[in-house]
């Protein structure tokens, strides 16, 4: 589990790199987990949270940041 918590610490850092380009368009991020299947879940909040570019957003931007930072890392999803 110690394992786990490293990889946390390092998934937090990394949505920390891109939190102010979504706070720049009115939006956040919220970190849920990461599972037992190096699945990271996240929620977007603010003006992210709906909005039609949310998914493209996730994928292109923050799941990329976080799969750089933290390799072991499988998929990024919004809880």
């Amino acid at each position: 589990m110690a394992e786990n918590s490293s990889i946390k610490d390092r998934v937090l850092k990394a949505l920390e790199r891109v939190r102010p380009y979504l706070q720049s368009d009115g939006g956040d991020i919220e970190f849920i987990e990461v599972s037992d299947d190096m699945t990271v879940k996240v929620k977007l909040t603010g003006a992210c949270n709906g909005c039609p570019y949310s998914m493209q957003t996730l994928k292109a931007g923050v799941e990329q940041a976080i799969m750089k930072e933290v390799p072991e890392i499988k998929r990024v999803i919004s809880a």
